[in-house]
């Protein structure tokens, strides 16, 4: 039988990873009859969770907050109305988390059927759990706004990033060749490994004249900034004349447009939270389609999801340590299960 109440990590106060708070709750229920509980298995960590922690979510009225978009488990019930799970099967998804929505630091949630998938079935929960957002991300930010072809180029920042090696592995599977900068060997090993064709360690290289090189002096069709600050601005030169830049950081109020209007560049904002901050759901369909496809792609091998660290709930605050530290390569997983 199922406890009536369950571990969660709960935020109060924004600050420092240490207002991460582990406390029981009583466990939720379901509300609305397309609603699905889910027994967490794992929970995924994203920049986005340290940047709410720091400043506070989208609804500071609603505390305590529990954290994390990324989510995968077993379905534990499920509501009248739903058509597409049944109690038993394995999910992931990215939803909640936010302040709108409990999110997925916790044993379980309460998700609308809308934005679950299948689990892969060739990855673990740890695994699995490490995808939805990153992988959304860079799809959309690759296939959706930057219309990437076969053929074509394009250059990733991060490439051995969360988001940025998934990234690499979309663009190959398009038929695209690679560039991506590196911070350390470490990272560009990983990068290599999802078949980057040029791989730049950008502390010891201007990276720049080295994806025009790649070029023959033309620049890529498309950059992808995953950094954002002044990356974005650095990249603007690197960017074939009518080419196409799709970041998915506010850029930088500072930013100097003046390279990029001259060179007639396209320039695309993604974030693939938008569909739960305006709350239109009928934008998950889309998402769910893309976790569908990726289970697929997973289970047959052409992606792969590089998980740098995982760590239980009990160490959430130094799990949000490693994350700001931007030391880690890939994606870090809380185990919920352990």
């Amino acid at each position: 039988m199922m406890s009536d109440s369950m571990r969660a990590v709960v935020l109060e106060t924004p600050g420092d990873p240490g207002q991460l708070r582990l406390q029981f709750l009583p466990q939720p229920a379901i509300v609305r009859p397309t609603q699905v509980l889910v027994h967490l298995q794992a929970a995924g960590l994203n920049p986005i969770d340290t940047k709410l922690r720091q400043r506070g979510t989208f609804d500071p009225d609603r505390r305590p907050a529990i954290l994390g978009c990324d989510g995968a488990g077993w379905v534990a019930a499920v509501g009248s109305a739903v058509n597409r799970f049944a109690v038993g099967d394995a999910v992931y998804f990215c939803h909640g988390g936010l302040g709108l929505e409990p999110g997925t630091y916790a044993d379980y949630a309460v998700v609308d059927q809308a934005w679950l998938a299948p689990k892969p079935q060739q990855l673990s929960f740890v695994e699995a759990a490490g995808v939805p957002l990153a992988l959304i991300t860079a799809w959309e930010s690759l296939y959706d706004r930057g219309r990437l072809q076969a053929a074509q180029t394009v250059l990733i920042h991060a490439g051995a990033g969360g988001v940025g090696h998934l990234a690499i592995q979309l663009a190959k599977l398009r038929g695209a060749r690679v560039a991506t900068t590196v911070s350390t060997p470490k990272k560009a090993a990983i990068a290599q490994h999802c078949g980057a064709d040029l791989v730049i360690p950008y502390r010891d290289r201007d990276w720049v004249a080295a994806v025009l090189d790649w070029t023959d002096g033309k620049g890529v069709d498309l950059a992808f900034d995953t950094v954002g600050g002044s990356v974005l601005e650095q990249t603007f030169p690197a960017v074939r004349l009518y080419g196409d830049l799709v970041t998915i950081l506010a850029p930088d109020p500072a930013t100097n447009w003046k390279v990029a209007r001259d060179r007639n560049l396209r320039i695309s904002l993604e974030l693939m939270l938008t569909p739960q901050l305006q709350s239109v759901t009928g934008f998950s369909h889309h998402q769910t389609q893309i976790l569908e496809t990726a289970s697929r792609w997973f289970d047959q091998g052409q992606l792969q999801i590089h998980i740098s660290q995982v760590l239980p709930i009990t160490e959430i605050v130094t799990a949000h340590q490693l994350l700001e530290s931007q030391q880690a390569a890939g994606k870090i997983v809380i185990d919920l299960a352990a």
